[in-house]
């Protein structure tokens, strides 16, 4: 069986539609599916982990690393740096592994202008009253903050023809099927299935 080189996997959503809780499943039901973990400069915590959260950097290799031009996007946000290696998002699909990287519609422009063959998810809520809902249950927010909320929320859902595949997550168990099944379908492409099956095609038309 040959090597085959991994997929790059764009997700966004709005804030509430569920993406981190979609994620999470995803990778605990698919060892091979990895998600990108951004380089920032704010600091760590309590319970973060470097390398797992977030690789943490100095400001000053931050700007190191912008210079060098590794990152494929970056974004400032509350006055701290973050952005995506592109070393390490290349070494992580070279070892064959699908990579997803969540980031926002601006972000997902920029990668896209970059790796034209990344694919690109987009995760809505079934409605903007369960949206609503979600965004109040978390808690402590004010109306006034949660309507800012819903605004950008709005906002940023108007992308979504940017996407290749779009998931409505309304049922949990049936949206998480649906993103296997994007990931699965991927991975019988001909191009990759020919990268991994070299060895046997060959024997096929012998």
């Amino acid at each position: 069986m040959n090597h085959s080189t991994g997929t790059l996997f764009i997700v966004s959503a709005p804030s509430g539609a569920g993406k981190t809780s979609l994620v999470k499943a995803l990778i605990d039901a698919q060892p091979n599916i990895r998600v990108s973990v951004s380089h920032t400069t704010r600091a760590m915590r309590p319970g973060e982990v470097d390398g797992v959260n977030y690789h943490f950097v100095e400001r000053a290799e931050f700007l190191r690393m912008t210079e060098h031009g590794d990152f494929l996007e970056q974004a400032e946000v509350f006055g701290n740096l973050y952005g995506t290696s592109q070393s390490t998002l290349q070494q992580t699909l070279d070892d064959g592994h699908d990579l997803i990287l969540e980031i926002d519609w601006q972000g997902a422009e920029q990668v896209r202008k970059l790796m034209p063959r990344a694919r690109s998810i987009f995760i809505l809520p079934p409605t903007q009253q369960a949206l609503r809902q979600r965004l109040t249950n978390r808690g402590q927010d004010s109306d006034e903050i949660i309507e800012g909320r819903m605004r950008e929320a709005v906002s940023e859902m108007s992308h979504y023809k940017e996407y290749d595949y779009l998931v409505i997550n309304d049922d949990f168990a049936t949206a998480l099927e649906d993103l296997k099944a994007i990931f699965r379908a991927n991975r019988l492409q001909q191009e990759l299935q020919q990268q991994r099956f070299g060895g046997l095609l060959k024997q096929l038309l012998a």
